[in-house]
């Protein structure tokens, strides 16, 4: 149980986590590079732990010195002699059916908690599937367990049902080893960082639209870069500076990809007041500062494309739904059933608890504010995004906020409560 006090404001620096996505794709094409990929600010949650077992499990050579990550596979990938434990990173699951996949003679049984136990793996098993990929399990692939064998896979074309960047990516690193190009055809954008980093590395990779189509690769170079601190953190900030009086937060070297910003975008339209400054490129990933003060947030209308570019994000923004003026109304978001917890469930849930005027539809949340959040004593349903939702709430709230299941921020963000302590101002 975490107990969060009420703040009169939150103002000051906050040195992000390395973008999660970012890290477990540096470390995975790593393992597919005899030189090796060396990448600094690594992501320091417990899903990219995860990644980093795993692919020291199946033969991959694996440094890590503070932030400082060094990946490669001098001599291949092998089979390991256990099962490949993705705890409840569903980003390693399903990448990591995509990498086996690939390497011919590579035998792994991919397992997981017992929450990413109860999330889908059709999605990724089917398209490799058509590839040649050989994956089975006691449910047939429906969901992990599942036992994947690699080989010689086929180029294919794959029209996407659902907007996932972890199919997608598991679908890419499949095709570097496939014996023709493969392609995905994607129904809306989804986070672009495996593409940027494959194109960084020099892979032949062309996009046409909404097609992503890479050629069979060599073993991968090597590179070195430094990993823009994680987008999905700084919303927690973002969005506490702008719902609380008299504050200002600034979270240098964000990452803004635009395939990744979607929150921002909407957070403009609803009145943010905030500032971008210091731009450039890091391994072919925009990062700046940014600067978020105080604001007076009005409601605003989210298209339905807009969600893949921000769903891990909508939690958070439900949180300053319930402090803009009018109502706000997200549909779309089907996917945050299938996420750690039902988030579409767990966020209603919650905010309805301390006083939030929400109602949960079927692919979102109707939200209307603002108003007033009171204390009490809620659960994060052990997820990790839920979990600070609720805590930068309880920052906003007339009264103590206890979170349950707090521990659940490891897995994402380790260092969160601590830099909510430094940020916030709160009354004597």
């Amino acid at each position: 149980m975490k107990r969060v006090d009420p703040a009169r404001k939150v103002s000051g620096r906050v040195a992000l986590p390395g973008d999660k996505s970012i890290s477990h794709r540096a470390a995975l094409l790593g393992a597919l590079s005899p030189d090796g990929i060396t990448v600094h600010n690594f992501s320091d949650g417990a899903d990219c732990a995860s990644t980093l077992r795993c692919l020291g499990q199946a033969g991959a050579k694996v440094e890590r010195r503070g932030n400082t990550l060094s990946v490669s596979a001098p001599t291949g990938l092998r089979s390991p002699e256990g099962a490949l434990d993705a705890g409840n990173s569903g980003t390693t699951a399903r990448t990591l059916c995509g990498l086996v996949s690939g390497r011919p003679g590579v035998r792994a049984r991919i397992t997981g908690d017992e929450s990413l136990s109860r999330r889908p793996m059709q999605r990724v098993v089917t398209p490799l599937r058509s590839m040649g990929a050989s994956i089975g399990g006691p449910s047939g692939g429906m969901r992990l367990p599942v036992e994947v064998t690699g080989g010689r896979l086929r180029g294919a074309t794959h029209v996407m049902e659902t907007a996932s960047a972890q199919v997608k990516t598991a679908i890419l690193l499949a095709g570097l080893g496939a014996d023709e190009p493969t392609t995905v055809i994607e129904p809306l954008p989804t986070r672009n960082h495996t593409e940027r980093m494959l194109a960084h590395l020099g892979v032949p990779l062309y996009i046409d639209g909404s097609a992503i189509t890479i050629a069979t690769s060599r073993p991968l170079k090597g590179g070195e870069w430094t990993i823009p601190g994680d987008f999905s953190s700084a919303a927690f900030w973002m969005v506490a500076a702008a719902i609380l009086p008299d504050s200002c937060v600034t979270l240098p070297g964000t990452g803004i990809n635009p395939t990744r910003t979607g929150l921002l975008r909407v957070l403009e339209r609803m009145g943010l007041a905030y500032s971008i400054e210091q731009e450039g490129l890091k391994g072919g990933e925009p990062s700046a500062t940014i600067t978020v003060h105080s604001s007076h947030l009005r409601a605003a209308e989210i298209h339905p494309w807009e969600i893949p570019l921000m769903i891990d994000e909508l939690p958070v923004l439900a949180v300053a739904a319930t402090r803009a003026e009018g109502v706000t109304e997200l549909r779309g978001a089907m996917e945050l059933r299938f996420k750690e917890c039902d988030r579409i469930v767990a966020v209603a849930r919650a905010l309805s608890k301390l006083g939030a005027d929400i109602t949960e539809l079927e692919d979102g949340w109707r939200i209307a504010g603002p108003t007033r959040l009171g204390g009490g004593r809620v659960s994060s349903m052990g997820d990790h995004r839920v979990a600070m939702a609720l805590a930068v709430a309880a920052l906003a709230a007339d009264a103590p906020v206890e979170i349950e299941g707090h521990e659940c921020v490891e897995i994402s963000y380790p260092g969160f409560f601590d830099a909510l302590d430094s940020l916030a101002a709160r009354s004597a």
